[in-house]
């Protein structure tokens, strides 16, 4: 699922003691943890530490293994460069339809085709950003951002954080941005019956929730309370936190007492064994099929020969599009359960929350099935690759809930524009819905009685030809410093989006499903009602849970 990176190069953009340079002292900021001091950098209205590492590098043999914490630190160290990104999956580029604008080409090539990243094996560091004058007795509220991108690309350097700080310090709720690198692709989510057994699933989230455990530990040296975090992400980073609130029960171990999510929630994932195909064909292309034991194989290969193999596999891009090869599933560890049916279970965390998507987040992933023009093609695709347990009948009525009338697809409400094929529209329709938009509104029909939940959906840069209101395009609404930013740092810091000079956000309830919209024009944003494509939507999740595609 994929779960946009690169969308923010377009932007401008227990424990120790800390001694941050407040606002007239040019000096570059400095913390304590435990024996050693950090020297960060100073920005403005702002401190950064950067590129700090929270376990122990995850190469040679601790490959494909659980993260370990990292030993006290004894050795002064310079914080004031991004760490390197962990490998990443190379991305191809389906075939570009003709006519598109050249603003359009030009998003699609120089940054979803084009972001090129350091990337090594020794990634797994974090980022603080801090105000200026915090002090190890601010006890500020901390956010926890974690990045998108299928859960095979992104880094935390695309992602500037001073402009949450900054928004937060204007408003007088100064708060504490975290953020982190998290292993990712078969690295992160390796899965197959060995790996199971060995008990190494879902790393990437296991790097996650290590990272969470040094927040607890360590924030306080930064100016931060422990005791008032909350983890916010986008697409896949945004599927992370809700697999952090339905893990262990639904017991946060205080690692967070609150979630915002753009664009991903619980979503529908079998058993970990079916990654198997996928192990298979990498421990074959490696010469590990031999072996008599292929995990520990795969840890001793190059890291060139293993990522060559990988980068055969599925991504996002593909043409089976977000039916990726590389993602958490159910590994009887981190995740005991489809994570649907966890949340059915009541097995989630009783905190407020967060959680939105963009109107067309079906579009950018729909580019890679353009060859699809017919009716009959289109339910050949989705037997094969979303639902290939599914009875021809089931798929047949999923086709009536999503016409081939392009007057109904997506980019919604655009009439007969942006149709590149017969069945583009339909088809991003479909897509949009079945990842994003229906477990989304699951999530919130199962637990808006249970605890606060707030929504919303982005229905700006509706006018780009043929992506509308892309995947990842709320983005610009948050980390340039805008509206979303306000209601983000308000809720961290008061566990309630609103204040003062904002159009007050009503709760999300099922007898009045609130939808915080944001609009291009005059006016930016207005309340509606989240019941479009209900039939639909409802229909969707049933299906879904009873013949899981991923």
């Amino acid at each position: 699922m994929l779960f946009l990176w690169p969308l923010l190069v377009l932007l401008a953009t227990c424990c120790g003691f800390v001694a941050t340079s407040p606002l007239n002292n040019h000096g570059p900021p400095t913390v304590t943890l435990d024996n050693a001091t950090v020297t960060g950098v100073a920005s403005g209205s702002v401190n950064k530490w950067l590129g700090i590492p929270f376990t122990l590098p995850p190469i040679g043999n601790l490959r494909f293994q659980l993260p370990q914490p990292i030993p006290p630190y004894n050795t002064s160290y310079s914080a004031i460069a991004y760490g390197s990104s962990c490998p990443q999956q190379a991305v191809s580029l389906p075939g570009v339809p003709p006519g598109l604008p050249t603003e359009t080409l030009n998003y699609l090539s120089e940054t979803i085709y084009k972001i090129v990243l350091p990337s090594s094996e020794d990634c797994l560091t974090l980022n603080v950003i801090a105000p200026a004058n915090a002090s190890p007795g601010s006890n500020l509220p901390v956010v926890i951002w974690i990045f998108g991108g299928g859960f095979e690309s992104g880094d935390t350097s695309t992602y500037d954080g001073s402009s949450i700080v900054d928004k937060a310090i204007d408003l007088n709720v100064p708060a504490v941005y975290v953020s982190m690198n998290y292993r990712l692709t078969a690295l992160g989510f390796l899965a197959s019956e060995e790996v199971k057994q060995a008990g190494v699933g879902n790393l990437g989230l296991q790097d996650q929730r290590q990272a969470m455990i040094w927040v607890q530990k360590y924030i306080s040296a930064f100016g931060g309370d422990p005791t008032k975090v909350t983890i916010w992400g986008e697409s896949a980073g945004a599927m992370s936190v809700a697999l952090h609130m339905v893990t262990n029960g639904g017991n946060t171990e205080g690692l967070f007492r609150a979630a915002f999510m753009q664009s991903g929630s619980p979503f529908p994932v079998g058993d970990i064994t079916q990654g198997q195909g996928y192990y298979d064909f990498i421990v074959n292309q490696t010469g590990c099929a031999g072996s008599p034991d292929t995990l520990q194989c795969l840890r001793e290969v190059p890291l060139d020969m293993l990522m060559n193999s990988i980068n055969q596999t599925p991504s996002s891009f593909s043409y089976q599009s977000l039916v990726v090869a590389w993602l958490p599933r159910v590994d009887g560890v981190f995740l005991t359960a489809d994570p649907q049916e966890l949340v059915s279970q009541g097995s989630v965390a009783n905190i407020p929350f967060i959680t939105g998507d963009c109107d067309d987040e079906g579009t950018l992933f729909s580019l890679s099935s353009l060859n699809i023009t017919m009716d009959s093609q289109v339910e050949e695709y989705v037997q094969t690759y979303w639902l290939p347990n599914a009875p021809s009948t089931i798929i047949q009525q999923l086709m009536l809930y999503y016409p081939e009338d392009i007057t109904q697809g997506s980019p919604f409400d655009t009439g007969n524009l942006n149709a590149l094929t017969p069945q583009f529209k339909r088809i991003a329709a479909l897509m949009g819905d079945a990842v994003f938009q229906a477990p989304r509104r699951f999530f919130l029909e199962q637990r808006s009685s249970n605890q606060n939940t707030w929504a919303f959906l982005s229905k700006r840069l509706k006018t780009v030809v043929a992506l509308g209101s892309f995947h990842g395009s709320d983005i610009f609404n948050i980390y340039g410093g805008n509206d979303m930013t306000s209601y983000l740092v308000r809720f961290v810091t008061n566990l309630d989006p609103n204040g003062a000079g904002q159009l007050q956000w009503p709760t999300w309830t099922s007898n009045s499903p609130n939808l915080l919209t944001f609009l291009d024009g005059l006016i930016p944003q207005q309340i509606t009602q989240d019941t479009y494509r209900a039939d639909a939507m409802t229909y969707l999740t049933n299906m879904v849970m009873q013949y899981l595609f991923f």
